[in-house]
């Protein structure tokens, strides 16, 4: 296969401690297409019933993070990042037991896949709410995510540079005093073309309600 030169900004995403800027959110389909801490703010609007509760509110409590780099299976792992070592890489924290995140990614042929699952774990279930709507409050074009934890959040975003396209999704999910926090992106580097929205809102939504799932190996009951 002939080698191909990546677009600065897509190579140093390649280093698993630098996260693409995002811009231009996209709204998605499906339940609704959230974000890493490290991304740009939107425009702020109101987004009262994204913090409603949801039929599987989780009533638990949770002391510490779980271990990241196993709270997806390795056939979603292969599924959304093909070619990726499914042990994933975890990154540095200063205090794990609050906070653990991990990421996996892959160039498999032309195509290009990014993953990161991260928890944080707050002091109380109001702490984490106040949290979770202040983030949400920081997003636009993106909706409730029915069915994962107390409140689910998607939205999915497209950027371009140098006419190569970029789409990255991110869910945000508050269960208990818990935040969970996926970020999913792709891209082609031989069209330039990027994944569908449909493609990446539904991955990050998957690879979210594991994560929630992976949460009781945290609980202090």
């Amino acid at each position: 296969m002939r080698s191909l030169p990546l677009p600065l900004a897509l190579t140093a995403r390649l280093t698993p401690v630098v996260v693409l800027a995002c811009a231009g959110w996209a709204l998605s389909s499906g339940p609704a297409a959230p974000t890493a801490a490290d991304h740009r703010p939107a425009q702020r609007t109101p987004t009262g019933s994204a913090s409603a509760p949801s039929s599987t509110a989780v009533s638990k409590s949770y002391k510490a993070a779980p271990a990241p780099c196993s709270s997806v299976p390795v056939a979603t792992v292969k599924s959304l990042v093909p070619g990726a070592k499914t042990a994933g890489k975890e990154i540095p924290s200063t205090d794990t037991s609050l906070r653990r995140t991990c990421s996996w990614n892959a160039l498999q042929g032309y195509d290009y896949r990014w993953l990161d699952v991260s928890f944080e774990i707050t002091g109380s279930d109001d702490a984490a709410k106040k949290e979770y709507q202040q983030r949400v409050s920081e997003k636009s074009g993106g909706g409730e995510v029915p069915g994962v934890g107390d409140a689910g959040y998607s939205v999915v975003n497209l950027t371009t540079e140098n006419k190569q396209e970029t789409r990255e999704g991110v869910v945000l999910v508050r269960a208990s005093n818990a935040l969970v926090v996926i970020t999913y992106n792709g891209s082609d580097f031989e069209t330039k073309k990027a994944p569908s929205t449909d493609e990446i809102n539904k991955g990050a939504i998957k690879a979210a309600k594991s994560a929630v799932a992976a949460l009781g190996s945290g609980t202090s009951g």
